[in-house]
Parts: structure tokens; C-alpha cells; sequence
């Protein structure tokens, strides 16, 4: 029992999580693509933590928010 505690206390969404992927979302938007892999990176630590409370179209529809955001962002960075 104190074994599920502790790995549901591990996956919760903490807000350093948020801070981290909001901070790199930033400098991203600023121009400074050095942080891309950041961003993708806490994107997808985000998105792990929640996948366990999305239902499947939920999880689906959050895979291709991240996917479309990276799109626009390497389009913008190339122009």
C-alpha cells in the first residue's frame, strides 16, 4: 500500500512542472531556439504525468497540441 502512495505522489503534477514548461515555452517565443529542447522536454514530463488521468481521446488530442506547437515554432524560427 505504501508503495502506490508513493508512485501516485511521485506523478503528481507539481508546479515546478508547470513553471519549467511555461519558462521554456518563453524563451522559445523570444527567439531563443536553444531552449526548444527544454521546452520539449518539459512538455512531455507534463503530459506523461497527466496521460494517467486523460482518457484516450484526451491523451490524443494533447499529443497533437504539443505537435502543432512545435510545427509553428520551427516554422517561425525558419522564416
Amino acid at each position: 500500500m505504501a508503495s502506490d502512495d508513493l508512485d501516485i505522489q511521485l506523478e503528481k503534477i507539481l508546479p515546478e512542472d508547470l513553471v519549467r514548461t511555461f519558462e521554456s515555452a518563453y524563451h522559445v517565443f523570444q527567439g531563443r531556439t536553444e531552449h526548444m529542447d527544454d521546452l520539449l522536454q518539459n512538455g512531455g514530463i507534463l503530459l506523461r504525468k497527466a496521460a494517467r488521468k486523460f482518457t484516450t481521446t484526451q491523451l490524443v488530442l494533447g499529443i497533437a497540441a504539443v505537435a502543432a506547437v512545435a510545427v509553428v515554432l520551427i516554422s517561425r524560427n525558419d522564416d
